[in-house]
């Protein structure tokens, strides 16, 4: 990451975790073309109005593990072996904590919350019941992430794809079996993600236990360092905030599609899971960002750090311009692979013709967060998407929707807020760009000079 030119490196590591991504969000999909095309318009419902809700629950701790990619990426960069090793194993026994909390969250709280955001009655009890499921593999699934950022910092991308490859074809044999054979529903669904995570997680790892690298994991070494876990939630926290306010935006824009009833939910769910496919794709580039951003200042190289912006940015754009507009070209087939229901597919196209086509802003938005925090600044975008994206989307519902309630008027309200964010966060990335270029050029001559 540190040496020689960038484009092609950066594709090589981001074509890996883009498909890892991709095939993450497979777990998701599979579960909902089964439940639409098996099941009905209502189980299908049922398993996308939980979207928004699992994500908030859950991406406190997953911020965290942004935290983790952070400080092992700057260690790994900087050649402090001994650091990687405290860090690696700090989060992996920080990892199996944080799922156990999940799990109590998500068995107790799923119903009141789902309740609460005026889920529709026909569908209310399918929904907690996936949930329930679902959060039951919590520690397996913080494991998994917080293994795979760790492979990350590192420049490994390939390993998480394979065994993530391995564990969704698990997970879609098992979800028609589930299903089709056995009579289960949403609950099937659910039960055969959490059993094909166990599968990713488990070969996690062992290549982490087999490694001879300063990241292998020695299970006598599990604990807390109390030092290293401040610097991953110095980093992580605000990361995980700032994913939970976003998730309670989503929550507020889910609880008014709520009220266009089951059918456009369930319209609504098979869309986004869709555009979900183009988001993840673009985050590769963000999580590439943060990689490259992080070695680089690490290694004391930079001057590469404003060049690793420029080409995520440019990925990210033709990635996000050639995924969303194509998704919208081929919506009416794409949509027909979850639902047969005529009605659902016309209102799955109204959010992909808003949302996905002009997506790659999202995109821009996110490769400006992974470089901001690259450099150890984590709190200053949580502020500006909060203030941005969040804020101004919560705004939009009470004022411009409360005024037209539609569903066109609700999904504008993404595009507009991701692009003032995203200009925000480039503004942000400038000044500190300004502001650590010199230190860091001092620091490098000082080396150099042997002071």
């Amino acid at each position: 990451m540190c040496s020689g030119p960038l484009l092609g490196k950066i594709l090589i590591f981001a074509l890996p975790l883009m498909l890892s991504s991709i095939l993450q969000l497979l777990f998701n999909a599979a579960d909902i073309i089964v439940v639409g095309r098996f099941v009905g318009h209502q189980a299908l419902a049922a398993v996308g109005s939980t979207s928004s809700l699992i994500n908030l629950l859950i991406n406190v701790f997953i911020g965290f593990s942004v935290g983790t990619n952070v400080m092992t990426a700057r260690f790994y960069g900087s050649g402090n072996t001994k650091d990687i090793s405290e860090v690696v194993h700090t989060s992996i026994m920080f990892s199996i904590i944080c799922g156990v909390i999940l799990i109590f969250l998500g068995i107790f709280l799923s119903k009141p919350l789902l309740s609460l955001m005026g889920t529709p009655e026909d569908v209310l009890d399918q929904a907690a019941l996936y949930m329930k499921v679902y959060f039951s593999g919590m520690p397996i699934i913080m494991l998994y992430n917080f293994g795979t950022a760790i492979f990350r910092a590192i420049g490994d991308t390939r390993r998480p794809l394979y065994y993530l490859a391995a564990a969704g074809a698990l997970n879609i044999i098992m979800n028609v079996i589930f299903v089709t054979q056995f009579g289960m529903g949403v609950e099937g669904v659910a039960l055969a993600t959490v059993l094909s995570q166990i599968l990713s997680s488990g070969l996690i790892v062992r290549a982490l236990i087999k490694t001879d690298g300063p990241y292998k994991l020695e299970l006598k070494k599990l604990k807390i360092n109390g030092r290293k876990l401040v610097q991953i939630m110095k980093i992580g926290l605000p990361a995980g905030m700032q994913g939970a306010i976003f998730s309670i935006s989503n929550v507020l824009i889910q609880s008014s599609i709520n009220l266009f009833g089951s059918v456009a939910v369930a319209g609504n769910t098979a869309a986004a899971n869709i555009e979900g496919f183009v988001y993840m794709a673009m985050n590769a580039f963000y999580q590439t960002a943060l990689s490259f951003t992080s070695q680089n200042y690490g290694a004391g190289q930079f001057g590469r750090v404003k060049r690793i912006m420029w080409v995520c940015l440019a990925c990210v754009t033709v990635t996000g311009l050639v995924l969303g507009s194509s998704a919208y070209i081929f919506g009416h087939q794409l949509l027909g692979i979850y639902s047969s229901d005529a009605e659902v597919i016309e209102y799955g196209i109204v959010r992909i013709l808003i949302i996905c086509v002009p997506y790659f802003l999202c995109g821009l938005m996110d490769v400006m967060v992974g470089c901001i925090r690259g450099l150890g600044y984590s709190f200053m975008p949580m502020v500006v998407s909060l203030a941005g994206a969040c804020g101004l989307r919560i705004v939009w519902i009470f004022t411009i929707f409360r005024w037209h309630q539609t569903l066109q008027t609700l999904y504008f309200s993404y595009p507009v807020t991701w692009f003032i964010t995203a200009a925000c966060h480039f503004v942000c990335f400038w000044i500190l760009y300004k502001k650590l270029a010199p230190s860091t050029e001092r620091l490098i001559k000082n080396k150099s000079l042997g002071i």
